[in-house]
């Protein structure tokens, strides 16, 4: 059977040529024979796969409406589903089973859609490079001594090297766009609130997005066209109607004004990726669409703002991993080098922390509890809360004369695995381009335009207004008919 995208698959079983079950069979064969390099699974559920698919089909020939019927699905395992593991990627949580599904797995099944396996994360979704998985780091398909890109680096390699039709991912700073960018795939970062949380483990709560990485924009755009809306479930997703994603996607570029931040074009940006966004809007403007230059005139405090805010947010939210609870707990039958002594409750809490949770996210911690701390609250918090605005402002300020902004993803393509691990500023300055669209709460979506000299995809991120998510994926599909069809021609098999 040939890769091929959830749209060809879906085309295939409707008229026969294919069943579900076979689908399932041939995805989870797939893994079982290529993921070994890559690491981009932490657990396939392949019997309760296939158990899934022959429903499907039998629903099917019943006459059932399954609009997802055909869709082999990956979950970042940071995604609840009930009676799964959801590890985090951390140590803390190793073996610690699921007791409900988030809404957005659930209404992806409810559709027809069959998951597949949970995928390999950074830990507590905290990285640029899929790095800091406790159960090892996740290669790029395209080139395996290179990062996938983090934090959803499981999803966009598993996407990439056709082990399934598209993948969950979540998105604080840019967890799904840079990997989509750095492994070459389509990854949609929605308006914060416009899909549920629930069942989403928090990292920082005000910035979490759930959303899809797949093989086109058109399968981004069946995916959320399912999981997005209200739901009562989590108070901050918003009552906003649903617009058919999937008929936007033919609207096309005419009149449409697309709009290039000058911030996003300065120094540190790799001059091939600089070329390949010229490019891509000279092949826009002949289409019908206007460029018009625009600022963001704060986007030079993004980091700093997003690096404040979202790791006080941490240590608030990592609070509940004490060892008292669930998941792992110093002294209770895990071998370590140094056994802990928690006859004291307090001793429990240090050296269950101390042990379960792994550098980045202590890291985090301490950043945010200082941030945070009595003295520094105003200095830092406080603050960053108001620059948040700011940039905020600058966004709503740029689509008064534009439609959609379109930037770099990322400032360089994917680099070599253990390359940035040193210098955490060096990391987390490789989410400059994506992290202020999280503290705007602004939809994204990044789709791969052009290879580098150096062999590696590049990605052009279009950013649009709160809930117009319709503009985005009808922009994005313009420039995915303007590059050549999506191949894995180029992965290392």
């Amino acid at each position: 059977m040939a890769l091929s995208t959830f749209v060809s698959d879906r085309r295939r079983l409707t008229t026969g040529e294919t069943s579900c079950e076979e689908l399932v069979s041939f995805y989870v064969d797939r893994i079982a024979s290529r993921d070994g390099r890559l690491n981009s699974f932490l657990s396939v559920d392949g019997e309760l796969a296939l158990e899934a698919a022959r429903s499907i089909d039998a629903g099917l020939a019943a006459g059932k409406d399954l609009p997802l019927a055909g869709m082999v699905v990956a979950v970042k395992d940071v995604i609840c589903m009930r009676g799964r593991q959801v590890t985090c990627g951390s140590r803390i949580l190793k073996g610690f089973k699921s007791l409900y599904d988030a809404t957005a797995v659930r209404r992806l099944q409810e559709a027809g859609a069959v998951v597949v396996g949970k995928t390999n994360c950074d830990e507590f979704a905290m990285g640029s490079s899929n790095e800091n998985s406790f159960f090892g780091p996740v290669r790029n398909p395209v080139d395996t001594t290179r990062v996938p890109g983090g934090s959803s680096g499981g999803s966009a390699a598993a996407v990439r090297a056709g082990l399934c039709n598209v993948a969950l991912g979540t998105d604080t700073g840019g967890s799904i766009r840079q990997p989509a960018a750095f492994c070459g795939v389509t990854g949609l970062k929605p308006t914060y609130g416009r899909v549920s949380r629930y069942g989403l483990v928090a990292y920082a709560s005000s910035f979490d997005c759930i959303g899809p990485l797949a093989r086109s924009v058109a399968d981004t755009a069946y995916v959320l066209g399912a999981i997005a809306g209200a739901d009562a479930s989590d108070a901050t997703s918003a009552p906003v109607p649903v617009p058919d994603y999937v008929t936007s996607l033919q609207s096309g570029v005419t009149k449409l004004r697309v709009g290039v931040p000058k911030e996003f074009m300065g120094d540190g940006l790799d001059s091939e990726i600089r070329a390949a966004l010229e490019a891509t809007t000279k092949q826009l403007a002949s289409e019908g669409a206007d460029i018009i230059d625009v600022s963001l005139p704060n986007t030079e405090y993004g980091i700093a703002t997003y690096y404040v805010l979202t790791t006080a947010e941490a240590s608030s939210n990592l609070a509940r991993y004490d060892g008292v609870r669930y998941g792992f707990r110093a002294g209770a039958g895990e071998s370590t080098d140094n056994p802990a002594d928690v006859s004291e409750l307090r001793q429990l809490y240090v050296d269950s922390r101390t042990i379960g949770f792994g550098p980045e996210v202590k890291r985090r911690i301490m950043l945010g509890t200082y941030v945070l701390s009595s003295g520094y609250y105003e200095a830092y918090y406080a603050k960053a809360q108001k620059v948040r605005s700011l940039i905020r402002s600058d966004f709503d300020s740029a689509f008064e004369s534009v439609d959609v902004l379109l930037t770099p993803a990322t400032p360089t393509t994917a680099f070599e695995i253990g390359s940035k691990t040193a210098d955490p500023l060096e990391m987390y300055l490789n989410d400059i381009y994506t992290v202020t669209a999280n503290l705007a709460g602004v939809p994204g979506l990044v789709v791969p335009v052009a290879t580098h000299s150096d062999g590696l995809p590049i990605g052009l991120q279009l950013l649009g207004k709160h809930f117009d998510e319709e503009t985005v994926v009808a922009i994005g599909a313009a420039i995915e008919a303007l590059r050549s069809p999506f191949t894995t021609d180029d992965v290392n098999d």
